[in-house]
């Protein structure tokens, strides 16, 4: 571990001195693209003369910073509580959060730059297709971090790309016949939509790669200044590779041959083909390791609706082009975690395929161009399988959210799979793993209904028993908030919740035993439920779901049936007046008061369902009959 980090502080260090020699060279201005660009709504080749200053992303709330600046606020999130609302004067009030840095490749203490404000950027979607399932793992794993950020009093500000031009979404294009604006918008608006069914909490901007070419090609003249980029014959723009100490070695530990196969230590090589930027643009390299930072324009590939020719517009009052092209795969990061978050960034997360090259490549263009550390916290996601097989489109075995998760319970099923899981493991995706999720969420949207309706009856001031929930509660909430702290162990978060409904249930079961014993005796009085207790229950609930984000409905997707309707291989929702019977009789079995059960499963019988039971404290099957 110190090994890792001692290359990482060496590596920082050799690219600070390129920069410093560098120095001579003349500075780049913050640009204005004076150049030209081609449109094709339509699908048509027509031309559009265009002036303007920086590409600003039109979701932007929030200006881009000057060289150098950092963040130090944004607005507080919806997220967070009072304990959000501190300034840096308040540092000591923050909760410790402790994070596995793939830098350092330890858990450590996760310090922000300008606490409690953080930068975080995010690797976004390519839009060219539905994402899977397996690429809503990274984003759900962005949206748990950002909500145990806001839960323990940070200031989050998140930046999201969406990459709307690369080699993919040119062929699908020509292969559909529209334009490269009616393609990605399309698919840009179906992410959002799965954004939306998925409760995840939205980044303050999701800047496109198109409108940010300007920025692009700022950053490759920095480059160029600073020794580290040059022009090929055929126009195209490289990173030079073997002058940039430690590449390969900052998240990963590769050795030359790996790296001129373009092999992914992640995956076994499976990474090569898109990987090293390793197609047509590699003709005239100088050499094997270098990847592409701008692709030039080539009349038998490219679309004149993807492609740019910006200018660029110097310190001293100069232009200078760097030809006709379109961006490499790896340049759009750089260019906007740079131009909305700063130099240095406290944390970049994606999944664990990303590591290399792509987030390699990150930190070799921005650390060569800004000459300081790029990001001090990189978090990364693992798989989630189909089988033995990470979910890919390249291997055929992807699921889109909504083939995969049909209904809304589904929806939400898979968002509780995914977030109470541990999120630098492989996750599998499988019918018995989302079930028993989705019965998860019944057990838990069952014991939060029964207490809202406790509640409403007005005896919030009822107490009966001694103290017992308040006292489960209290030491929940704790092991929670330790769990959320210790990089975002969600398994055991998950464990403290069910331990919080756990003491609701045996709330409820208590005192349906109790009436049970004084049925007929007119001298008893139904004994009352702990009132003040579920009421503790229900608000650790709540607040326990600012990180988890399960309680909430599930927009209608196109097509969806309603619950009531049934859902997919026969499941259908059980009426309330059923549950609320299960329950009754899981009371009865427990105080093995067995002719009270089976009466209540005559009942259920007769409503239509039957009731399975389930070894150990699993939840009872319920079907229809």
């Amino acid at each position: 571990m110190k090994f890792a980090t001692a290359i990482a502080a060496l590596s920082i260090a050799a690219s600070s001195l390129l920069c410093h020699r560098s120095n001579a060279f003349a500075p780049v201005a913050h640009t204005t693209i004076i150049g030209r660009t081609s449109v094709g709504i339509d699908g048509g080749h027509s031309r559009k003369q265009y002036t303007s200053a920086l590409f600003a992303a039109s979701s932007s709330s929030m200006p881009p910073l000057s060289r150098g600046q950092t963040r130090q606020s944004k607005p507080s999130s919806s997220l967070n509580s009072s304990s959000g609302n501190s300034s840096e004067n308040d540092t000591p009030s923050l909760r410790k959060l402790t994070l596995y840095n793939s830098l350092t490749r330890t858990k450590t203490p996760f310090v922000p730059q300008s606490s409690p404000a953080v930068t975080m950027y995010t690797c976004g979607p390519t839009v060219y297709d539905s994402a899977h399932v397996g690429n809503f793992r990274a984003f759900l794993t962005y949206d748990v971090l950002k909500r145990v950020l806001s839960y323990l009093g940070y200031d989050v500000d998140h930046i999201c790309n969406l990459t709307d031009v690369d080699d993919k979404i040119i062929k699908r294009c020509d292969r559909e016949g529209v334009s490269l604006l009616e393609l990605t918008r399309k698919f840009e608006g179906k992410f959002f939509e799965d954004l939306e069914a998925l409760n995840i909490v939205k980044a303050r901007a999701y800047p496109r790669a198109t409108d940010h070419i300007g920025e692009m090609a700022k950053l490759i003249l920095d480059l160029e200044r600073n020794g580290l980029a040059y022009q090929s014959e055929e126009g195209s723009w490289y990173f030079s590779v073997g002058k940039k100490e430690g590449y390969g070695t900052r998240l990963v530990q590769l050795d030359p041959e790996q790296l001129k196969k373009g092999a992914s230590s992640e995956t076994g090589g499976g990474g090569a083909q898109r990987g090293m930027d390793a197609d047509e643009y590699d003709a005239d390299k100088e050499g094997v390791r270098d990847f592409c930072l701008w692709k030039a324009y080539k009349p038998e590939f490219d679309r004149e609706d993807a492609t740019w020719d910006p200018v660029v517009e110097l310190e001293d009052g100069e232009t200078k082009s760097i030809g006709r092209g379109r961006p490499g795969w790896h340049l759009e990061c750089s260019a906007m975690a740079r131009k909305y978050l700063g130099d240095t960034i406290d944390l970049h997360a994606g999944g664990i395929d990303l590591k290399f090259p792509h987030h390699e490549n990150e930190i070799a263009q921005s650390e060569g161009a800004n000459c300081a550390p790029f990001c001090n916290c990189w978090i990364h996601n693992g798989f989630v399988n189909i089988g033995d097989e990470k979910m890919s489109k390249s291997k055929g075995n992807f699921l889109t959210l909504r083939t995969a998760c049909p209904t809304s319970d589904d929806v939400r099923a898979y968002r509780y799979l995914v977030v109470s899981s541990q999120y630098r493991n492989p996750l599998s995706f499988t019918d018995a793993a989302l079930g028993a999720a989705k019965g998860a969420l019944k057990r838990l949207d069952r014991v939060k209904a029964m207490i809202g309706d406790a509640l409403s009856k007005g005896d919030v001031g009822a107490t009966n028993g001694d103290g017992d929930i308040a006292a489960t509660v209290e030491k929940e909430l704790a092991n929670f908030e330790a769990a959320i702290a210790d990089d975002l162990s969600m398994p055991r978060a998950s464990a403290s919740l069910f331990s919080v409904v756990k003491s609701a249930e045996k709330e409820f079961k208590r005192v349906a035993k109790a009436a049970k014993d004084f049925d007929g005796d007119e001298t008893k009085v139904d004994p009352p439920l702990d009132v003040s207790g579920l009421k503790r229950v229900q608000d650790a609930l709540d607040q326990m779901d600012r990180v988890f984000g399960i309680y909430y409905d599930v927009p209608k997707a196109e097509g969806e049936a309603n619950d009531d309707e049934g859902g997919v291989n026969g499941e259908v929702s059980v009426p309330e007046d059923v549950m609320d019977l299960v329950v009754q009789r899981t009371a009865a079995k427990d105080a093995k008061d067995w002719e009270l059960a089976d009466s209540l499963r005559a009942k259920i019988t007769e409503l239509g369902f039957s009731v399975k039971d389930v070894k150990g404290d699993g939840e009872p099957i319920v079907t229809k009959v």
